[in-house]
């Protein structure tokens, strides 16, 4: 596994190497999506993985489903634990490294549920002590059966669990006790440098009152993840896919982060991001992630980029929403698209270079509480503003209104003046 240097005291004094970003993609298995579980094919993965790796990749992350792991609460099949430990070999064998992701309740509009949390044996997936336990005890068996991989980047409890809100309400005191029981269980098998962390849409960060908060991202895990969808508060539609906003989102997602956590030096991962269409029409997709992949390698502290995802779904599947049939970099046939190539060329580039991003010295204040969080989304004054001044030429970081004055704070980001909403 590669790592990413950094002294003690989380600053890079100039005698270090700069750290070497890290871009990736989100494993979609070609031929069946995620229901390949069911009938796993080696072979099949191994051609996945092969062409991902073709684009000069140095990462993946995969998703098992939950209910297939779990089927029962005190019940985790031993065979299936097998399959996700393959996936990985495989995954080696191709120079690629690995992000497992355990409790796989919601896939690209689909939540996958075991049968012991539904209908009959309904329990709140967040809040039942009983089904905390069941996934705190999934998470330690996947770190225990995964820790002697020597490319696994590390385990993260799930992807995006507060898409499950909805069914299971959750105050945020109850998140951050879900979070904190799930992080201890997946650390608990795992070596020294394997990273453990967990993820959120982006209603974590600019969505009113929602239960899972910008804290708990920036907070909780070793790295913050962000998601920074076009299509979140309909930003490209909003903006116009070509727009400034729409090709700076991931950047202005992990300044936004990078306000909340607590260590100035906590490195960011724009974990999701893609170009969905009728959002960005398919002509549009390979500058936005040329734009994308640039304008994020900007940040300081930046983990890397893993795209979403590596193979479009077949529309021989059905009921996905349109938006879901084309995110991938290869199509169903497996061939490369426009915006792999561009991707790999961009990567490259990114790769080539030989300078860290210079400190953004402005940094715009951030005054919100949780029931006003959406001015920092797309549509709101706080986002809006932070365009305004980077479109003009500026390179604003974000500070939230609290540490605006905190003296100490500003200087280890670098961050020499503020700047407040008129």
């Amino acid at each position: 596994m590669r790592d990413t240097p950094r002294s003690g005291d989380g600053t890079r004094p100039e005698e270090d190497p700069i750290p070497a970003l890290r871009f990736g993609v989100n494993y979609t298995p070609r031929r069946g999506w995620f229901h390949s579980w069911h009938d796993f094919d080696p072979e099949h993965a191994r051609e996945d993985l092969a062409q991902i790796a073709g684009l000069g990749l140095d990462h993946v992350r995969v998703f098992h489903l939950w209910p297939l792991l779990q089927p029962n609460r005190t019940l985790i099949r031993t065979a299936a634990v097998d399959q996700l430990l393959r996936l990985v070999d495989l995954a080696a064998e191709a120079g690629l490294d690995v992000m497992v992701d355990g409790v796989q309740g919601h896939l690209s509009s689909f939540d996958f549920y075991p049968e012991w949390t539904r209908s009959w044996h309904h329990r709140n997936v967040f809040t039942d002590p009983e089904a905390i336990e069941a996934q705190a005890q999934l998470l330690s068996t996947l770190g225990h059966a995964l820790a002697d991989r020597p490319n696994l980047i590390g385990l993260q409890l799930g992807n995006e669990l507060n898409n499950l809100v909805e069914h299971n309400p959750v105050t945020p005191a109850e998140v951050d006790h879900y979070l904190d029981t799930l992080l201890a269980a997946a650390r608990e098998g795992l070596p020294p440098g394997r990273l453990v962390t967990h993820s959120a849409y982006d209603a974590a960060w600019y969505g009113d009152d929602h239960p899972f908060t910008p804290e708990a991202s920036a907070h909780k895990g070793d790295v913050t993840t962000v998601h920074p969808w076009v299509f979140s508060a309909n930003c490209a539609r909003r903006y116009g896919p070509r727009s400034f906003e729409v090709l700076h989102l991931a950047e202005y997602g992990t300044e936004l982060a990078k306000a909340y956590a607590d260590d100035p030096a906590r490195p960011v991962w724009v974990q999701e991001t893609g170009a969905p269409e009728p959002h960005i029409p398919a002509a549009d997709a390979p500058h936005l992630a040329r734009a994308t992949l640039l304008n994020a390698a900007e940040c300081a502290d930046l983990w890397g980029v893993t795209w979403w995802c590596s193979h479009d779904v077949d529309r021989s599947l059905a009921d996905y929403p349109e938006l879901e049939y084309t995110l991938g970099l290869f199509d169903s046939a497996g061939r490369p698209k426009p915006i792999a190539e561009e991707f790999a060329r961009t990567v490259a580039e990114l790769r080539a270079r030989s300078t860290a991003p210079r400190p953004r010295t402005t940094a715009l204040v951030l005054d919100c509480t949780p029931a006003t969080r959406s001015v920092s989304g797309p549509g709101g004054a706080y986002f809006e503003a932070w365009m305004r001044l980077r479109e003009e030429g500026g390179r604003p970081a974000v500070v939230l209104a609290e540490r605006a004055e905190d003296t100490r704070h500003l200087a280890a980001r670098g961050i020499e003046r503020t700047v407040r909403l008129p």
